[in-house]
């Protein structure tokens, strides 16, 4: 989908070293994990959604390309993850805040795993997109709710014609 929202493209944009730890909160069947499994080579990927199909997709996946730092995890991020205190140098939040209830618990989650330094990347629905979900977040809303919780944004930026990217850190 080149031109409409690229991954690489984006990853590209942030300074990532091969040894990163990652989450993907909600990564859905892996647009975004692949793509960072390439650029984390030494590093370790957890893949995280609800849904059980789009998981069992992305395994497919992982075994077909033979791809060892990508560990699967079920689960609701606002309700919190198996992931330890502190153990993350980035979060993926794509195309995620729109589809979450309370937003606020994503972001306490985020800020429970990442380490001091760590960077959120936020992606997600342009207001003005006549493309993709009813309720669409604006970045003044994420940017808001992310600097009660403590983010300082380091970048705001174009992801594509259709979504923003906001990248913050701890």
């Amino acid at each position: 989908m080149n031109g409409f929202l690229n991954p690489t493209e984006v990853l590209n944009k942030l300074e990532l070293s091969k040894n990163m730890i990652a989450a993907d909160f909600g990564c859905g069947s892996g647009g975004w994990v692949l793509p960072l499994t390439k650029i984390l080579e030494n590093g370790k990927i957890y893949a995280i959604d609800i849904l059980e199909e789009p998981l069992s997709a992305l395994s497919s996946k992982i075994k077909a390309q033979k791809l060892f730092n990508i560990e699967i995890v079920r689960g609701d991020i606002e309700k919190g993850t198996r992931l330890l205190r502190e153990s993350c140098d980035l979060i993926l939040m794509t195309n995620l805040l729109f589809e979450c209830e309370n937003k606020k618990k994503v972001f306490e989650e985020g800020k429970r795993v990442l380490r001091k330094g760590g960077k959120i990347l936020v992606v997600d629905w342009k207001k003005e997109s006549k493309l993709g979900p009813e309720k669409k977040v604006s970045p003044e809303e994420v940017k808001k709710l992310a600097a009660n919780i403590g983010f300082k944004l380091e970048e705001e930026f174009e992801a594509g014609p259709h979504h923003y990217g906001l990248l913050f850190s701890k």
